[in-house]
């Protein structure tokens, strides 16, 4: 179209030309034939030939309107066929969608645990119809195992992420770990806050459910063990024991009582050395004088 466009603008430059030649002829023609030096033939064939020449000006003046059409047509059919193919890249990419849904449907027909670990229950029978959402079956992991306790509100400030702990379960098997959770909120009820710690479990000896006495490992504090029936109060209801100074006489140290265990309770507070009345502590004040007798320590 584009070839035809520049033959017809030629041809558009020729016929002008020709226009412009035969307006010449006509025009001399014509002033010869009123000066009587032509005749009205000559006038006559002049202005036929000027006609002619305009005719085909007109001619190739359509040429290049029709050139020029052609080429809009051409270009308005390119760019209807741009859009057909860019409907037909939309048409293929929603029929990948489509198929890429549909394998991602078939492949949910295939049941996985999101981790591995032993089948527990299994809910579901062959040829049952199971809804969205709903039970099949239980796994539970065991290896590494969760234990979980409570840690009182005047402890938690003790207890520290990582921190090593041991667990007493309730037929009398230790295990070891870490801490690797500690809440940050208190249980509203409890005023308690929820710890973790994960114990390693390979042999499966530990199941799920199972009741454990936990035991976290805090900075360490000097500490003496003594009876529990070393306790005494004071007038001020102060917890300590009596003691005996250097002179014989009795003096009430008041004490902080970290733990209670079978062989003793364990109180800080005290001096490295001291000298504790543990029987009959009840019976005498501060600045009495005692006589006091020793006993061995057992262990």
């Amino acid at each position: 179209a584009r070839a035809r466009l520049a033959e017809a603008r030629s041809r558009v430059a020729e016929a002008e030309a020709r226009v412009a030649e035969a307006e010449i002829t006509q025009n001399a023609a014509s002033r010869l034939s009123t000066s009587g030096f032509a005749s009205d033939t000559a006038v006559a064939n002049a202005t036929a030939t000027l006609q002619s020449a305009r005719a085909g000006l007109s001619s190739a003046q359509a040429a290049v309107e029709g050139a020029l059409a052609g080429i809009a047509s051409a270009e308005a059919g390119t760019d209807s066929a741009a859009a057909a193919i860019e409907g037909a890249k939309a048409a293929i990419q929603s029929a990948e969608a489509a198929v890429a849904g549909a394998e991602r449907e078939l492949d949910r027909l295939k049941i996985r645990a999101p981790f591995g670990g032993l089948l527990e229950t299994d809910a579901a029978e062959l040829g049952s119809l199971l809804q969205p959402g709903g039970s099949c079956a239980a796994i539970v992991q065991l290896d590494p195992i969760k234990l979980v306790g409570f840690v009182p509100e005047a402890d938690v400030g003790k207890v520290t992420l990582g921190a090593a702990a041991n667990a007493r379960l309730a037929d009398g098997t230790e295990v070891q770990g870490v801490v690797t959770y500690l809440s940050r909120a208190a249980d509203d009820q409890t005023r308690t806050f929820r710890a973790e710690i994960q114990v390693p479990n390979t042999d499966l000896v530990i199941s799920d459910g199972q009741t454990a006495e936990i035991k976290i490992a805090a900075a360490g504090r000097r500490a003496h063990l003594l009876p529990q029936s070393s306790l005494t109060l004071d007038d001020a209801g102060r917890l300590g024991v009596r003691t005996v100074t250097a002179d014989n006489t009795a003096k009430f140290m008041p004490v902080e009582l970290l733990r209670d265990t079978v062989s003793g309770v364990w109180l800080a507070g005290l001096p490295d050395q001291i000298e504790v009345i543990v029987v009959g502590q009840e019976f005498v004040i501060d600045g009495v004088r005692v006589e006091p007798t020793w006993r061995e320590i057992d262990g």
